[in-house]
């Protein structure tokens, strides 16, 4: 006789037909948590408090916007199908690599038309970014989605994990991989590695570009537990190609900007 487990309720909060999710609820917790952690330390640099609610104002839908054309670019041939299914972000179905590249469009335009510099900004918001990411992975767990293939219960009993994420890795009658859990521990780490960094003031630049090796070193191991994977081709996945190409990309330009003196400036200059 197949186990009957019941999933968690995707739903938040419901008043009426009005449906809240939890989703977007942790999106949201992740959002203002990052923004608070980046308040905290614009202040402490003695930058303008408001500086990154004005940023997030922008940042956050087109961050949203990208990443949903990212993700139904690569998923087009069901898109195409059911167009009115493009908007239902609630469902899920957003990609960070789309996300990353809508923010540091938005920030590179935010931080010239104030003024300033925009690795200073990005070296701000790394931690924060990654923090927001680490929660975010959360409302996937809700979804039962971004998770690996399959294995036994007694394979998630011996990860010492709690009962409520094991059964809610129980999906149609097996259980998966907890890859959303694996990431977000990963990213957690990696918010305090990037925190202790600030006091090393390394070069301005490098505690963003830090944040990019680190990330992207996490998501291509994961990726190969994910059955989900957005593809370019049969064979090669999207999300572990773009985290090659973007620790390459953030050695290189490290040792570019050291090489030409634009890194001359330490973080807390």
């Amino acid at each position: 006789m197949e186990t009957q487990i019941e999933p968690l309720s995707r739903i938040a909060i419901q008043l009426g037909p009005l449906k809240i999710y939890w989703y977007g609820v942790i999106i949201a917790t992740g959002v203002i948590l990052a923004l608070w952690l980046a308040v905290r330390e614009t202040e402490r640099l003695g930058m303008p408090k408001d500086l990154f609610i004005d940023l997030l104002m922008w940042a956050v839908p087109i961050a949203i916007i990208s990443a949903r054309i990212y993700y139904v670019a690569f998923e087009w041939s069901y898109y195409s199908e059911h167009p009115e299914k493009i908007i239902a972000i609630w469902e899920g179905g957003i990609a960070i690599h789309g996300a990353l590249i809508g923010s540091v469009i938005t920030a590179i335009v935010f931080a010239k038309k104030r003024g300033l510099s925009f690795w200073k900004i990005a070296d701000i918001a790394a931690p924060s970014i990654l923090i927001g990411q680490a929660i975010g992975r959360w409302g996937n767990f809700m979804n039962q989605e971004a998770h690996g293939g399959p294995v036994t219960r007694e394979f998630l009993e011996n990860l010492m994990l709690p009962d409520f994420i094991i059964n809610q890795m129980y999906i149609k009658g097996t259980y998966y991989h907890p890859t959303f859990l694996y990431e977000s521990l990963w990213n957690f780490l990696g918010v305090l590695i990037l925190l202790l960094l600030r006091r090393a003031n390394l070069r301005r630049g490098e505690l963003f570009l830090t944040y990019i090796i680190w990330y992207s070193i996490g998501r291509f191991f994961v990726e190969w537990l994910r059955t989900d994977s957005l593809m370019l081709t049969e064979t090669l996945r999207a999300a572990q190609v773009m985290s090659i190409v973007l620790i390459v990309l953030s050695i290189a330009l490290i040792f570019y900007r050291r090489y030409k003196g634009y890194a001359s400036k330490r973080y807390t200059d």
